[in-house]
């Protein structure tokens, strides 16, 4: 059979159960509290951003490091076998754009 109870007891629990209402309301305030929804909603957002941003740099090496694979061999030496035909592809074409722009200045 349980104990009884002195009011003493009572009390005390009533006193504890008040402190502890107490606290869990002034945390719900604090939470609802329209600065710190936002604040939290900006930690959040930054949060997204810096994700974000991490793996566009994580891409952008990526393609990088790919792009340089293409073109240099493993020891640091350039791989001419890809390296010529891009630049000459490249000066066919820049040559192409200087020539349409001759061509339309003399119009």
């Amino acid at each position: 059979m349980p104990e009884a109870r002195t009011p003493a007891d009572i009390e005390a629990d009533i006193v504890r159960r008040r402190h502890d209402l107490a606290a869990a309301l002034d945390e719900i305030a604090v939470r609802v509290h329209p600065k710190t929804i936002i604040g939290d909603a900006k930690a959040k957002a930054a949060a997204t951003v810096d994700r974000t941003a991490g793996r566009a740099y994580v891409a952008a090496n990526r393609a990088v490091t790919d792009m340089r694979a293409t073109f240099v061999a493993e020891d640091g030496a350039p791989r001419l076998e890809r390296v010529v035909p891009v630049a000459l592809i490249t000066v066919a074409v820049v040559g192409g754009f200087f020539a349409l722009s001759a061509r339309r200045r003399r119009r």
